[in-house]
């Protein structure tokens, strides 16, 4: 289904792109946000499903900028590798390559866009929201929210994480985030972990997916096709 694009960032980096369109006229765009583990199968799997449900889909290769062609698995050195990817990369460089995605989906669409990430891409999604002009945006398990907690969302926004994600306290989403955003819509689901989306992880919590992913589609189809 899927295609390979290049984006131009405003920096003027070239970086690839995983593009998934739908059959028909796209309803609106959706940046796909990746994980740490670059824009690996799951991504691209997950690109796809956006797609089927009529966005046109783009997920940006975020890890380029040291990297590129990075797709990995989910434990052992993979792992540590991506962790490492990370901490390498500049989250403002980020935003650009994100803000790249948006502009071309916009002009592919002539529509509204919006962004979803997982992950690492929960966490940017939270900064495309705040730094960029997407028509809203969707955060899974972001463990660096908290950290631009103090960025007021220009863009509507909903969340979600596990409550039995030992890596984001959901006392600290809730003094930092809920507490000072009352309006944002965040949600728990009990017996999930960090990265419960993911059907490659041990994490994957399917009922939990299911449910995130109806609540994420019903939000997205609100602000991006009225």
């Amino acid at each position: 289904m899927g295609e390979h694009v290049t984006l131009h960032a405003s920096d003027g980096h070239e970086l690839d792109a995983y593009v998934a369109r739908p059959r028909g006229e796209p309803i609106a765009g959706l940046v796909v946000i990746q994980e740490a583990f670059g824009v690996n199968s799951h991504i691209r799997s997950v690109t796809d499903g956006w797609a089927q449900d009529g966005f046109l889909a783009v997920a940006p290769a975020l890890f380029d900028r040291i990297e590129r062609g990075v797709e990995l698995s989910y434990t052992g050195e993979d792992l540590q590798k991506g962790v490492g990817l990370i901490r390498q990369g500049n989250p403002a460089d980020r935003v650009k390559d994100v803000a790249a995605a948006i502009d071309y989906a916009r002009r592919e669409t002539g529509k509204k866009v919006g962004v979803i990430g997982y992950c690492l891409g929960g966490s940017m999604a939270w900064l495309a929201a705040t730094r960029l002009d997407p028509a809203a945006a969707v955060g899974y398990y972001g463990g660096q929210i908290t950290q631009y907690a103090a960025e007021k969302p220009k863009a509507p926004i909903m969340l979600h994480f596990g409550l039995d994600d030992t890596h984001i306290p959901k006392a600290e989403i809730d003094a930092k985030v809920a507490a000072v955003y009352p309006d944002i819509p965040i949600f728990w689901y009990e017996g999930a972990g960090h990265g419960f989306n993911c059907n490659d992880r041990a994490s994957y919590n399917p009922e939990a997916a299911k449910l995130a992913r109806e609540r994420s589609l019903e939000f997205l189809k609100k602000h991006l096709t009225a």
